[in-house]
């Protein structure tokens, strides 16, 4: 590809173009459509703008989808709703395993409806047990019905016939894949499990989970093993598919381990996960409101203009230090702002105050792979080297640098983002994000118009 750089620059301007069409709100367009240079390419803009119709040969392939920027609980407001567990029946020794794993099932809930950036917290006081959630863009209706119920654990096994399809829509996230159609539901359920709890294997040291099941649920238990030996039986929490283990060998006294890959972490999430199917937690609900956004328009506002400012300023910055180079990383930088804000839509990543000021941070860093290059080929070209090498030498000698430092700051958004919770995640995820796109504009944008452009 470096012997043919304009194929490179034909690749990019696609990019910005589809940036561009993404990054742009709705509006009406009447119907217009255009080939692309070298990919022979049609594409087709509908009446009202809100997506792209991609037609490809003789064929037609469409995407169609509302890109629209999701805003967070600061931003955009949603819905706060409090439950209370009901430990009645829990005994007292167990309550905070119950209720850790209640607010886990809501934490799967959430995730698995697609809302992005809740605030999921459990309060505990005098022995009132309470959950606190959270929810950006989702009314109060919608909340209730989301998290408003009790945790089912249920046991699948494969029958003797195919279920219909009309079953099969009924079959937990996953048990397709897993059994097939043929999977049908045991009687053992989360009432016939008495416990499961983190142990050890003795003989390889590794987390496993233990499995201890009340009178009834062991007869159970022995009748679906024994005729389940060498296959899979299913178990699903909450309508989705949790573990899968396979049967070895008949289990007749209601004891079971479960083992595999798993780590301490894992081991304890899914005993955490089982005991909140097997512990019987009602919620109710104590108070559900909706929430204005805490920081709003103006916030938002006074973020963006920051953006916009930080980003003039730094390409000032770069066209006075570096005259035609400077004016060349300042139009990767701009595409790199386009590129970004396109994949915030796209994905969509929910945006909080925390996560634009990292977005806003990651635009400092982005000139900064193309200052270490510049100053490289300077040190270059006072060695006597001409343009042209000097160019190739400062990228690559430049290179190490630039991946080491962009490197280290993806393990602490990584870090950042494994234990940080809400606001702190979408700030760690923008970050992250930032720092790939602006290798990618720093190294291959940069490099790629200074090939074409810079006159020697």
């Amino acid at each position: 590809m470096r012997r043919h750089p304009r194929i490179i620059l034909w690749l990019i301007i696609l990019l910005t173009v589809l940036g561009v069409l993404i990054d742009l709100p709705p509006v009406s367009l009447p119907h217009a459509s255009f080939t692309l240079p070298l990919l022979n390419k049609k594409i087709t803009l509908p009446a009202k703008y809100t997506g792209l119709s991609f037609h490809f040969g003789t064929g037609q392939s469409q995407i169609n989808k509302d890109f629209q920027f999701r805003k967070g609980l600061d931003l955009e407001g949603g819905t706060s709703v409090t439950l209370r567990a009901d430990m009645s029946k829990i005994p007292q020794d167990k309550r905070t395993d119950a209720l850790n794993g209640a607010k886990l099932v809501l934490e799967r809930r959430v995730n698995l409806y697609g809302v992005s950036e809740p605030t999921i917290q459990t309060v505990t006081s005098n022995n009132d047990y309470r959950i606190l959630v959270e929810l950006p863009d989702v009314n109060v209706a919608q909340a209730v019905s989301l998290i408003g119920q009790t945790a089912q654990l249920t046991f699948w096994e494969a029958g003797s016939s195919t279920a219909s399809a009309q079953e099969q829509a009924k079959f937990p996230l996953g048990m397709l894949q897993i059994i097939g159609p043929s999977a049908v539901q045991t009687s053992l359920s989360g009432s016939d499990l008495q416990s499961a709890t983190v142990s050890f294997d003795q003989n390889t040291g590794k987390p496993t989970v233990q499995l201890a099941f009340t009178n009834d649920g062991t007869k159970k238990f022995a009748d679906i093993t024994k005729r389940n030996v060498g296959r899979i039986v299913a178990i699903a929490l909450d309508n989705q598919v949790i573990e899968a283990p396979r049967v070895s060998e008949p289990i007749l006294n209601g004891s079971a381990v479960i083992s595999g890959g798993f780590t301490t972490d894992t081991a304890q999430q899914l005993s955490i996960a089982l005991q909140a199917g097997a512990l019987p937690v009602p919620l109710t609900i104590l108070q559900q409101q909706s929430i204005g956004a805490t920081l709003g328009a103006d916030a938002l506002a006074k973020s963006i203009f920051a953006g916009a400012l930080g980003l003039l300023i730094v390409a000032i910055f770069m066209i006075v230090l570096y005259g035609r180079l400077g004016v060349l990383a300042s139009i990767a930088l701009i595409l790199y702002t386009l590129l970004i804000l396109a994949l915030f839509k796209a994905i969509p990543v929910t945006l909080t105050l925390a996560g634009i000021a990292g977005f806003i941070l990651s635009i400092g860093m982005a000139v900064d792979a193309n200052i270490l290059i510049f100053e490289r080929m300077k040190e270059e070209l006072r060695s006597g080297k001409n343009e042209s090498m000097a160019m190739e030498l400062g990228f690559s000698r430049a290179w190490t640098s630039i991946r080491d430092s962009n490197v280290s700051t993806l393990i602490t958004s990584g870090i950042l983002y494994k234990f940080g919770t809400g606001i702190v995640r979408g700030f760690a995820f923008t970050l992250a994000m930032g720092v790939l796109v602006s290798m990618f504009s720093a190294i291959v944008v940069t490099r790629t118009l200074i090939r074409v452009f810079y006159k020697h």
